[in-house]
């Protein structure tokens, strides 16, 4: 793996190109302080930004830690070859025109692939790139104005979107940044070995990531662990859909697969926290920085107002965030604290009666925190400071600092609104080690995301899928068959190529049987599936009518009380992702589904099947009977099984029949590779 430590803490840096964007490289490393060795290279301008230029690159008094190559990209590619040839130690490619614009350049892919084999072993971030943010040693390779400040420690951003990136060191939400960082075409260097890069940093917190698509799935399983092992926790947001996903429509395990469940799995898989926003992304790594991963999410909430209290409540429906019941001794504690004219629990509206009475708040505070709380919200608006005077809001800061030492518990200060927790403010809470926090759903989501985080990782990797050539689908019955090897449990089958045949066949298997045409992915939806045939003149008439050139006549299973899908996509970008559902015609209707990585295990499958809502039926729902969770389970193994033993591009199960003493494949699609 390429170093990036002369690259990310350059002692050096060399500015290729004259255009505005050099100019401001120039300016924003004397702005943020930096005081190495600065080198403009024109071949024409006597200076750049106020700093003497070089002619040429070949001038350059010492090989550059770090180069911004702001010059278009054909001469991007003679730049490079020339720094890898004097040894920098790395070099920003802000020029764009590569593959991310090969459907208007024909050329793009070709320059890209000649820029990397200039670099070499020289590391190269983009291109198509910004480059990136040293706000702790005050190296700025970036080619416009931003928001960052200096900081001692702070928290790693890298996002695959310049813009995106651009926009979040103008946040005002008191996180500090340590490093900002721009990956672009991931054409070398792609974002899990910048992520390594900047675990190696001590004054690193956590990591945020706004993901575009993965680089390299086995790399970054290596850097989601390692960060885990070294207690950074990392926070993604990531958009869009893989293009195995989009491609995969056959059966309907690539439909539910799609999009992003996916990388919710391998996210949740390798411990990291996904969020659905930018100031979600924000928060969530504020209160990383600050607290770390949460216990659980137990929480507790206190507020002087009933609608902050029941706003609080209402924004936790539905999330995985808990607000424990009062025990006996917080009662009796708070009864102290506040009166016999506050209704207590939690949330708690402990009312205004303790307003501007700082010991009582401490009180208040400190007695909710008891029992098992992982966190504690003081909820608090704090006036404009232009208009108002904040005063006795400002108090309550040291009763929250006060219950926070004395309990040895997490607290933070929750604002409704990003508005009324002005940076100032949010920087000196946490100087105090309190975690301002701006909105309920912000604040809510960055708790889920920091119990998740606070959970251990799965020690088994994750399966890494290979290439699969040519896959085709194969026909019903040799995928069942090929299923049954695995140790899957299916129908008596018999093929036939005519109706008389097909009414043979059933005689031989027993009624009541099922006919189904062969060569047809989705059966019901074609009219291609017959149940419960009772005769052989049904079965004749049946098949006569049906659009088919061949039947598959099966044993009719009596005695189904559920009915799952279970399936596995090759993901190239995720792994392979296996999908658990209500099966049958409930699965577009409910559209309830799991999805995990493989590989998985029986814990792993009965707390997805348990996280469906058609999960209460399998256990037996309103007196009826349950179904055999062990047969559920060991057939979903099975097709784990094939996933991991062929080239497997698809495989889907739907329906399973889920009995009392059994699961039963009715219906397989298998698409397989011919390597």
């Amino acid at each position: 793996m390429r170093s990036l430590e002369r690259l990310l803490r350059p002692k050096s840096i060399a500015v290729i190109g004259g255009g505005t964007w050099c100019r401001n490289v120039i300016g924003e490393c004397r702005k943020a302080g930096f005081d190495g060795a600065l080198w403009p290279v024109h071949p024409s301008r006597d200076e750049i930004g106020g700093v003497k230029a070089l002619r040429s690159v070949e001038d350059l008094p010492s090989a550059p830690d770090a180069v911004f190559v702001g010059v278009n990209r054909n001469a991007t590619i003679d730049v490079v070859g020339i720094l890898a040839r004097l040894g920098a130690g790395g070099a920003i490619c802000f020029a764009s025109g590569f593959s991310e614009a090969t459907r208007e350049l024909s050329d793009g892919a070709d320059l890209q692939a000649a820029l990397v084999d200039a670099a070499g072993d020289m590391p190269i971030l983009g291109p198509n790139c910004y480059g990136f943010l040293n706000a702790l040693d005050g190296a700025a390779l970036w080619p416009d104005q931003h928001g960052l400040t200096p900081v001692s420690r702070g928290v790693a951003i890298i996002a695959q979107s310049s813009n995106i990136a651009l926009n979040l060191t103008m946040q005002t939400r008191g996180l500090p940044i340590a490093y900002l960082m721009t990956a672009g075409n991931q054409a070398q260097t792609g974002l899990s070995v910048i992520g390594n890069a900047l675990l190696d940093d001590d004054r690193v917190t956590a990591i945020g990531l706004y993901i575009e698509g993965l680089d390299d799935l086995a790399a970054f399983q290596a850097f989601a662990r390692r960060a885990h092992a070294l207690g950074k926790p990392v926070v993604a947001l990531k958009i869009g859909r893989s293009e195995a996903s989009q491609a995969a429509t056959v059966s309907h395990t690539a439909s539910l697969a799609g999009s992003t469940a996916g990388s919710d799995a391998l996210f949740r898989r390798l411990g990291i926290a996904r969020v659905g926003s930018l100031p979600a992304l924000l928060e969530t790594l504020k209160l990383m920085h600050v607290a770390g991963p949460l216990a659980s999410a137990n929480i507790a909430s206190m507020s002087c107002s009933g609608g902050e209290a029941s706003l609080i409540a209402d924004t936790a429906v539905g999330r995985d965030v808990t607000f424990p019941p009062l025990t006996a001794p917080q009662r009796t504690a708070l009864a102290e604290a506040l009166g016999p004219r506050v209704a207590l629990a939690n949330p708690l509206d402990y009312h205004t009666y303790i307003w501007g009475d700082e010991a009582a708040m401490s009180r208040c505070y400190t007695a909710m925190m008891q029992g098992d709380i992982s966190l504690g919200l003081v909820i608090l608006d704090i006036p404009r400071q232009d208009r108002c005077a904040a005063d006795a809001w400002l108090m309550v800061f040291d009763a929250v600092e006060a219950a926070q030492k004395a309990t040895g518990k997490q607290m933070a200060i929750l604002s409704s609104l990003p508005e009324l927790m002005p940076e100032a403010i949010a920087t000196d809470l946490m100087s105090r080690g309190i975690v301002p926090l701006c909105g309920f759903d912000e604040a809510l989501t960055s708790i889920e995301a920091a119990a998740l985080l606070g959970k251990p990782l799965s020690p088994a990797p994750v399966h890494l899928p290979g290439t699969v050539s040519n896959p085709r689908r194969l026909e019903e019955m040799e995928a069942k068959a090929l299923l049954q090897r695995y140790g899957l449990r299916i129908p008596a089958s018999r093929s036939a190529g005519t109706p008389e045949a097909a009414a043979r066949a059933a005689e031989k298997i027993g009624f009541p049987v099922v006919l189904k045409g062969m060569g047809i992915a989705h059966k019901t939806e074609a009219g291609a599936v017959v149940l419960n045939l009772a005769s052989a003149c049904e079965v004749h008439r049946a098949a006569d009518t049906m659009p088919a050139n061949g039947f598959l006549i099966e044993q009719m299973i009596s005695g189904t009380l559920v009915e799952l899908l279970v399936g596995i996509v090759r993901d190239p970008a995720h792994g392979y992702v296996l999908t658990l559902a209500a099966g049958g015609t409930l699965t577009e209707l409910l559209e309830d589904s799991a999805s995990l990585i493989v590989p998985v295990d029986e814990p792993d499958i009965l707390r997805a099947l348990e996280s469906l809502r058609i999960g209460r039926v399998l256990k037996g729902y309103r007196g009826q009977p349950a179904c055999d969770e062990s047969a559920i389970v060991a057939a979903v193994l099975a097709v784990q099984d094939l996933a991991l033993g062929a080239p497997v591009e698809e495989v889907e199960i739907n329906p399973l029949l889920c009995g009392r003493d059994f699961a039963i494949a009715a219906d397989a699609l298998v698409r397989l590779g011919g390597n």
